[in-house]
């Protein structure tokens, strides 16, 4: 998931799926540790996602107050 993609969600959708991929990287996380993972990058990416989600959600939040 771009950045590009998370801009045009709405807040709803955001939070939405921000909890899909926290519930996501916990699977991820656990399988690991039982070594049944096969891509090891994918705890990365999702991190990655779930950074991107948090920083468009303060944006909106900080373009709310603003306004």
């Amino acid at each position: 998931m771009n950045i590009k993609e998370i801009r045009e969600m709405t807040t709803a959708q955001l939070e939405k799926t921000l909890k899909e991929q926290k519930e996501e990287l916990f699977k991820l996380r656990f399988q690991h540790s039982i070594n049944q993972l096969d891509n090891p990058m994918k705890i990365v990416e999702t991190k990655k996602t779930i950074a991107r989600i948090l920083t468009v959600l303060r944006e909106k939040e900080l373009a709310e107050k603003r306004a």
